[in-house]
């Protein structure tokens, strides 16, 4: 199977750092042509003139929030490679603490970036996929998607809405050779937690933290059809489930998580100042 993308055109929102650079470099080892979006020119063109030594690469910096921008992406991927095969929703926002905390126009952002966007983006690409006899669009959620996370509500309801339309989407494309999916991970040890790390919600740190390659691994096997949604870790999967369906339940276990979310936060800001760089 390491040949199934070779020549397929993977387009990657958020490319420019973390999952969705781990993404671009694992899909470039596999001979995908890549077309790599974010919003920073800079970032963009470090991680296409290092991929650029091992597959085809072109890279768009837009506001994913932009529809004309999104058809244009579209148009200028196929006219470049010839077909577009594989849509990777990655690009995410997350402005953290109580709803009470945030502006009102922080919150409604977060709803564009992390779900308006990518159901466009998706609705856009299924004519390209269809032309193209097959493919797959994988959105990147979250364990928030899976169950109420206070300090997050905002975030966690894109994630919840992103799952729902994925699997939507699924059952309305099954047997037309287009898989759809998400990988729904815990914290990822990236900026995108890290950088932020005192603003992080304490019971976001009880569960183990997964590296930007596990995310993009999982990312690539959804793409190839074998999971609709993969968890990660998977065990934390299990456990979104249960407090999911058992609230009392998972207000019960909330001081317990913070406990030891709290340790474990303490722990890598520790590491965080012993490694800096």
């Amino acid at each position: 199977m390491k040949d199934d993308f070779k020549n397929k055109t993977v387009i990657i929102t958020g490319a420019s750092a973390g999952v969705g650079a781990a993404t671009a470099r694992t899909f470039a080892q596999l001979g995908a042509n890549l077309v790599l979006v974010a919003r920073g020119q800079t970032a963009l063109d470090v991680i296409t003139e290092e991929l650029a030594e091992i597959t085809s690469v072109i890279n768009i910096a837009m506001d994913i929030n932009d529809a004309s921008a999104n058809e244009n992406l579209l148009i200028t991927a196929a006219q470049t490679f010839g077909s577009v095969d594989v849509l990777i929703n990655n690009a995410g926002l997350h402005h953290r603490g109580d709803v009470t905390l945030n502006q009102a126009s922080d919150l409604a952002k977060m709803v564009d970036v992390n779900l308006r966007a990518p159901i466009q983006l998706s609705c856009l690409i299924l004519p390209y996929l269809k032309q193209a006899g097959g493919g797959a669009i994988v959105n990147v959620g979250s364990l928030a998607g899976r169950t109420p996370l206070q300090g997050a509500a905002t975030y966690a309801a894109t994630k919840a809405g992103l799952r729902a339309f994925t699997y939507s989407l699924a059952d309305e494309l099954q047997n037309t050779g287009i898989y759809v999916g998400v990988v729904s991970p815990g914290p990822i040890d990236t900026g995108f937690i890290m950088s932020e790390i005192d603003q992080v919600e304490d019971i976001v740190f009880s569960q183990p933290m997964s590296t930007a390659q596990q995310v993009a691994d999982a990312i690539v096997s959804v793409a190839r059809g074998e999971k609709t949604e993969i968890s990660l870790p998977k065990v934390s999967g299990w456990l979104t489930t249960i407090s999911y369906l058992f609230p009392t339940l998972r207000k019960a276990l909330r001081p317990a998580l913070y406990r030891k979310g709290g340790k474990m936060k303490a722990q890598y800001k520790k590491r965080n100042l012993d490694s800096p760089n």
